[in-house]
C-alpha cells in the first residue's frame, strides 16, 4: 500500500514538472495571441466552408448565385478576405477578417445569397502561424 502511494506521488511530481516545463511555451502562445491583428482591432477571423450542392451542376450553382446577387454582395464592402481557396470535391473555403459588430451582416448575406447553391459551415478562426513557427524553431535548439 505504501509503495503504491509513493508511486502515485512520484507520478504527480513528474506531471507537475512537465506542466512547469511547458509553461514558457504557453506564455509565449498567449503573448502571440495578444499581438494578433484581429484581436487588436476588435475583429475576428471567420472561416466559411461553401460546400457545393452536388445535386446541381456548376452552371446551375452559378446561375443560382447570380440570381441571388451573391457575386455582388459577398463579401460585404469593407470585409477583408484573408484567403479564398477551392477544395476539389468540397467547394470553397473563405477566411474573412470581420469586425465583431458586422458578424450578423456577413451571416445574412450568406443566408440570402449562397444558400441553395452551397451548404455553409462557419468556424471562428485565429492566426497560429507565428506561434507554430516559434515552437518549431525552439524545438530545433
Amino acid at each position: 500500500m505504501r509503495w503504491h502511494g509513493l508511486k502515485q506521488f512520484g507520478r504527480g511530481i513528474l506531471t507537475a514538472a512537465a506542466l512547469l516545463a511547458a509553461m514558457p511555451s504557453m506564455a509565449e502562445e498567449a503573448q502571440h495571441a495578444q499581438q494578433a491583428p484581429e484581436a487588436a482591432n476588435g475583429s475576428i477571423l471567420l472561416t466559411v466552408f461553401f460546400r457545393h450542392d452536388q445535386s446541381k451542376t456548376l452552371d446551375e450553382i452559378n446561375q443560382h448565385l447570380r440570381q441571388t446577387g451573391y457575386f455582388k454582395r459577398f463579401p460585404p464592402p469593407g470585409i477583408e478576405v484573408v484567403s479564398w481557396y477551392v477544395m476539389m470535391g468540397i467547394g470553397q473555403v473563405v477566411t474573412l477578417r470581420v469586425p465583431a459588430d458586422r458578424l450578423r451582416e456577413v451571416n445574412r448575406v450568406i443566408e440570402e445569397t449562397a444558400w441553395g447553391g452551397y451548404r455553409t459551415e462557419f468556424y471562428p478562426t485565429y492566426d497560429f502561424k507565428a506561434v507554430a513557427e516559434a515552437q518549431h524553431e525552439a524545438a530545433q535548439k
